[in-house]
């Protein structure tokens, strides 16, 4: 341990975002010149507040058993190459990890105990841009080949992060991709804001150079029958994500004007790049409402607010936690407490405990009113209070409520795989599909979940197919299938 009193010499810092009047004015990200870049003055002495712990429970916090206390020190004595080839060992893109976690290590951080814990997903993405900016992330290219052929399904970060192990193993890896370049929700469902897509192209271009090959453009199920790809390779890994949206189902849903998160951010990411997008959903001077308080909600939030909405409310079933650690969620477990994202400072208004009743329509068809209703928790489930009911107005609504499922119609469907009573595709303890040679990592498989999950579980998805196809594998394998946050018990 570098400094052994530094969690007592130094308090909590982290970077300060861009002024609000300043960054609602652009795309770029809310850090000036970036998150790892705006950190950089102030992280060797965050790292110092590392204990060091003898038993570091921000690893079980972790997915990726991620060795926090190596790197941490690494950076307080100014090692930061060395610090980098620590961090890459568990985790392919800390880059994002480091942008777009919300960070259970540092719940579970040992100084969290009587303190502020330790800046830890800070100090990650700082060790990954310091990398970048010094030229330490090159290509890494197999020794040999193995003449195996593994198509990777999907190119979110699950199927990325098998995908890159998979190529470092010798195989030779095509990852499809539907859409028209690869990254999946981070491309097209992280609004630029919180993590610029040039983030992302470099991380791409380091695997092409590697040796894996992008099909992107390319429907599997459709313009690739599924049975067809699982023929002509040796593996096949799915990893399509959850992309099912739920649904609320109350009268007027039908309205013109409501729209599913995914189908809003993904024309609003396109449009910020400078891409054409045709009938793309705008909320200029528009009454704007978001069924929904998570991170999504929080992306259409801060997209709104950039597109010169008149006004926006967020909704959320569920009452506002508080800003301490509930007595029933004790440390290491995840809490659930009041957490500010960038675009919550930017303006709008969150409602809690509200609930949807109606949706109202104009004349012509289109949305006019939200009519919802103050819920209680009296009975355990909410239950709208009468005399609570209300009009708010609205031009536009987007549905920010999760994802229920893969998709199975299709490719899914077509290779015959079994799915779960919560529709998610059924694995063995070794990652494998029911159907001979194929795998199923990230949340296809676990259902809706973090990014930092998803790379963990495509690492360890690359692992049982370099496996499966060679009998061994050096490729590590932190996580299992049935795996669950430490918050979970």
């Amino acid at each position: 341990m570098a400094d052994p009193r530094g969690f007592l010499k130094s308090q909590r810092e982290v970077a300060q975002r861009r002024p609000v009047a300043e960054r609602v004015n652009d795309w770029n990200e809310v850090y000036p010149g970036g998150i790892g870049r705006a950190l950089l003055p102030i992280i060797t002495e965050q790292a110092g507040r590392c204990m060091d712990c003898g038993i570091p429970f921000c690893h079980q916090g972790c997915p990726l058993g991620n060795l926090i206390p190596e790197w941490n020190n690494l950076v307080r004595t100014g090692e930061w190459t060395d610090a980098a080839d620590r961090l890459h060992a568990t985790n392919n893109f800390p880059e994002f990890t480091g942008r777009l976690c919300p960070a259970p290590c540092e719940t579970a951080c040992v100084v969290g105990i009587g303190s502020d814990a330790v800046t830890i997903k800070n100090v990650e993405v700082s060790i990954a841009e310091r990398a970048w900016l010094d030229g330490n992330v090159e290509p890494q290219k197999p020794e040999w080949f193995t003449g195996k052929t593994v198509a990777v399904v999907g190119s979110g970060p699950a199927g990325l992060a098998a995908a890159q192990q998979l190529t470092r193993a010798g195989h030779t890896v095509a990852v499809y991709e539907r859409d028209e370049e690869p990254g999946g929700l981070m491309r097209f469902g992280i609004p630029e804001f919180k993590m610029e897509k040039s983030i992302l192209d470099r991380r791409l271009d380091q695997m092409k150079a590697e040796g894996t090959v992008f099909r992107t453009g390319v429907s599997i199920g459709h313009d690739v029958l599924g049975k067809d790809l699982v023929a002509r390779n040796d593996a096949v890994v799915i990893a399509t994500g959850s992309t099912i949206a739920r649904t609320l189902p109350v009268p007027g849903a039908d309205a013109d004007g409501i729209h599913q998160a995914m189908t809003y951010l993904p024309q609003a990411n396109r449009a910020a790049v400078g891409r054409p997008v045709e009938g793309a959903i705008d909320a200029a001077g528009k009454h704007v409402i978001i069924i929904g308080g998570g991170d999504t909600g929080a992306d259409c939030l801060g997209t709104a607010i950039r597109q010169g909405a008149a006004s926006v409310t967020s909704l959320e079933i569920m009452p506002q936690p508080g800003v301490d650690r509930p007595a029933n969620q004790p440390w290491p477990m995840y809490p659930v407490i009041k957490r500010i994202a960038s675009a919550h400072e930017e303006g709008g208004e969150t409602i809690n405990q509200a609930s949807t009743l109606e949706f109202l329509k104009h004349e012509d068809g289109r949305v006019r009113a939200l009519k919802v209703a103050d819920v209680s928790f009296e009975t355990g489930a909410p239950v709208a209070v009468p005399g609570t009911e209300r009009e708010l107005p609205a031009d536009l609504v987007f549905l920010a409520m999760g994802f229920v499922g893969p998709e199975q119609e299709g490719f899914l469907d077509q290779i015959g795989v079994s799915f779960d009573e919560r529709g998610n595709v059924v694995r063995s303890d070794d990652w494998a599909s029911d159907v001979e040679g194929v795998f199923v990592a990230g949340d296809a498989g676990r259902g809706q979940s973090l990014i930092v999950w998803a790379i963990a579980e495509g690492r360890a998805a690359a692992a049982a197919v370099d496996r499966y196809l060679m009998g061994e594998s050096r490729l590590p394998s932190v996580v299992k299938p049935t795996d669950r946050p430490i918050s979970l018990g």
